[in-house]
């Protein structure tokens, strides 16, 4: 176990020289798609859950901060720049976050839908009172 030094914060998260990564999905068909997404300029953002950062003592990203969107072997594919951080409540989520996604949802139950089986595969139940980080980026 590697201790921070006495008012510095243990890095957990994973990183790109100086940017921490952004690792969307999970490895394989899925991260794939999402970076393709974000490359072609359809995903500007992704939604994550608050206890996540909270369980790792990560901060979360501020506007204007640069991320390495990173492949399933740590790869740097492209840099984006974070233009909005909210944490709302995941039955607070807007419609017009969930379109931004660029996952092609139909409507904002199908984006709520489909990411609570995503957190359920991952162990991670959700309620409508989960608290979710909404981040919105763009291409840098």
């Amino acid at each position: 176990m590697h201790l921070a030094p006495a008012g510095e914060r243990l890095v957990t998260w994973p990183r790109v020289g100086r940017l921490r990564a952004l690792e969307l999905g999970t490895p394989g068909g899925l991260r794939e798609e999402l970076n393709g997404l974000v490359l072609a300029g359809e995903k500007q953002a992704t939604a994550g859950l608050l206890a996540e950062y909270d369980d790792e003592d990560e901060e979360l990203e501020h506007v204007g901060e640069r991320l390495a969107l990173v492949d399933d072997d740590g790869r740097h594919v492209a840099t984006v720049e974070v233009t909005a951080v909210d944490v709302v409540a995941f039955g607070d989520v807007p419609w017009s976050f969930a379109q931004a996604e660029g996952e092609g949802d139909a409507d904002l139950a199908d984006w709520r839908e489909g990411h609570r089986r995503y957190w359920a595969r991952l162990g991670t139940p959700v309620t409508d009172e989960t608290s979710v980080v909404c981040l919105r980026f763009r291409l840098a």
